[in-house]
């Protein structure tokens, strides 16, 4: 049972009650306030000390998260909160996140959490499907992509190694991708030990078929041998633009190498018809991580981890120590064996109970919602007098240039309407020019958001 310490009952019943109030003014909320972050200065000043031999009381230590904690964190559900890639969970789905909570599952085993475990499953094989990957795969949620491309990068690098039958055991091996793919590749690599082959993008930031081929041309017998794995990116997070993913699963089937896709953030694009034909070659993919708090509405953190051969990931992630031979006592899904963790939070659930919830076509046409709002800013951005699109979106980030502005420009009008509780926007640099960048995944988001957001660059 949860616990208190004792002789404090009466204490704990109101803050129950004082923390469900909270929650759904919070979720009632129709209009949250953005937020501001406050200098670890100011934080200090308005709550001096809170951890104290005998505690500050429920009434007290809720008003200093409510009051002070809360508002000096950035709402990345706001509506014109477009910077990085934001998170705009369901109402079922941020529920649900308490129901984990409260119930303190552990679904790292499924001997201990069997009915997480399942439904965490169930949204896997969903997502699998989604993607055109076979019967049979399947994985695990972890924190977020960062976590995914490593994971999925050791069970490529063991597959490698594997099939050498030793020859590789020493080799320092080689990740080929694009230089426009996530930073998380290159540090995985760092992580591992691994060489990164970064190829230029082309003039949309996609890694194509010519550049890649070529680049592989001229590793030479010996360095091919090292590739491992080829990485590929289904919705780039700077542009929102899908590699060739076709050629890159060309490539890494003529190298004998692992082909992992890191579709983070737009895997979720998969849902719309209208663009689906961008992903084709997904279904090729040994790996492929998408991450549903950003665009498929369920609350941090939860990234989709998904192998084509789920043995393979296995082999390479189970640990192995006297007290954890229990949890390999019968043939299970234990989804602490197919990443580099062991603890684990049932962080599937929320996004499982979403889609229960609603069904996929609400999902689905969330996701259009989204699209249709960048494709209305590319056309507000096109018919402006002092704004220029860099380029037409092909998922729903949005590139736009202000005329006459330079990188202090960006800054200033970035910081001015944060401070204003209006909304975050940050700048980005793409060929080398500080341009504004606007990434849609709220659906909450509505064309007035954006035509005020856009009219305010006029100054």
């Amino acid at each position: 049972m949860v616990w208190h310490p004792p002789g404090r009952d009466d204490e704990a019943r109101q803050l129950l009650d004082d923390v469900v109030a909270a929650l759904r003014s919070r979720l009632d909320d129709e209009q949250p306030d953005l937020g501001r972050a406050l200098t670890y200065d100011q934080l200090r000043s308005a709550l001096g000390t809170s951890i104290t031999a005998s505690g500050l009381g429920g009434p007290e230590a809720l008003r200093r998260f409510v009051d002070v904690l809360a508002p000096s964190c950035l709402t990345i559900d706001h509506p014109l909160y477009l910077a990085y890639v934001p998170a705009a969970p369901s109402h079922a789905s941020t529920l649900a996140d308490v129901l984990v909570s409260v119930w303190n599952m552990y679904p790292g085993t499924f001997a201990d959490g069997s009915g997480a475990v399942y439904a965490e499953n169930e949204a896997l094989e969903w997502l699998a499907a989604l993607a055109g990957m076979p019967v049979g795969a399947g994985g695990v949620f972890v924190s977020g992509g960062t976590a995914g491309n490593l994971s999925a990068l050791i069970a490529a690098r063991h597959r490698w190694r594997e099939r050498a039958n030793g020859a590789f055991d020493r080799t320092r091996g080689i990740v080929v991708t694009s230089d426009g793919a996530h930073a998380s590749v290159e540090a995985a690599a760092r992580v591992m030990d691994a060489d990164v082959v970064a190829i230029p993008a082309d003039h949309r930031g996609r890694l194509d078929r010519s550049a890649l081929v070529h680049a592989v041309d001229q590793l030479g017998p010996s360095r091919r041998s090292r590739v491992f794995a080829v990485v590929a990116t289904a919705g780039t997070t700077n542009a929102g633009v899908v590699d060739d993913l076709a050629a890159a699963a060309d490539v890494a089937a003529d190298l004998g190498a692992w082909l992992h896709i890191d579709g983070a953030y737009g895997g979720a694009a998969l849902l719309s018809a209208g663009v689906r034909h961008h992903f084709a070659g997904i279904e090729r993919a040994d790996s492929l991580i998408i991450d549903p708090h950003k665009w498929l509405f369920a609350p941090f953190d939860c990234c989709a981890l998904v192998y084509l051969d789920p043995a393979t990931a296995r082999d390479a992630h189970t640990q192995h120590a006297a007290y954890l031979e229990p949890t390999q006592w019968r043939a299970e899904w234990n989804p602490s064996d197919f990443a580099h963790h062991l603890t684990r939070r049932a962080r599937g659930l929320p996004f499982w109970f979403g889609l229960a919830v609603y069904g996929t076509d609400a999902y689905a046409a969330a996701v259009e919602a989204n699209l249709r709002s960048a494709r209305h800013a590319a056309a507000m951005i096109t018919a402006s007098s002092h704004l220029e699109l860099v380029m037409d979106p092909e998922l729903s980030v949005v590139l736009l240039r202000r005329v006459g502005w330079d990188a202090h420009h960006y800054r200033e009008w970035s910081e001015r309407i944060a401070a204003a509780g209006i909304g975050y926007v940050t700048p980005t640099v793409w060929r080398g020019e500080t341009v504004a960048r606007l990434c849609f995944v709220n659906p909450a988001t509505h064309d007035d958001d954006i035509r005020w957001l856009l009219d305010s660059m006029s100054a």
